[in-house]
């Protein structure tokens, strides 16, 4: 399945994670999409990466997207209220700086 043609891509950067969207197509020109979870770990005097990979297919897209909204609405509105979750946004660049990368390639 790695050799199958990506059609779209994005990609979020979160500290020492990054998380990447990728749209593919099957032999059938159908469409799922994976999702993965890159983590970067210092090793030697260089990096490592650990990845995990989930597939997601057309027909649980809307399930999944309305429970990830629906969990999410309840740590923010029920647990932490007093959390003002906007603090946490940066942009890529404050990322590259923080890590002092000047981008990550995936493929």
């Amino acid at each position: 399945m790695e050799d199958r043609e990506k059609i779209y891509s994005k990609r979020v950067r979160a500290g020492k994670r990054t998380y990447f969207f990728d749209v593919r197509s099957t032999r059938s020109n159908d469409y799922y999409l994976t999702i993965t979870e890159s983590r970067r770990h210092q090793q030697g005097e260089g990096f490592t990466y650990e990845k995990h990979k989930m597939f997601l297919y057309k027909e649980d897209f809307d399930k999944f997207v309305e429970a990830l909204q629906e969990t999410v609405d309840h740590v923010k509105n029920e647990l932490m209220p007093e959390v003002d979750f906007s603090q946490f946004a940066r942009s890529e660049e404050q990322y590259d700086e923080v890590s002092g990368e000047t981008g990550l390639k995936w493929e």
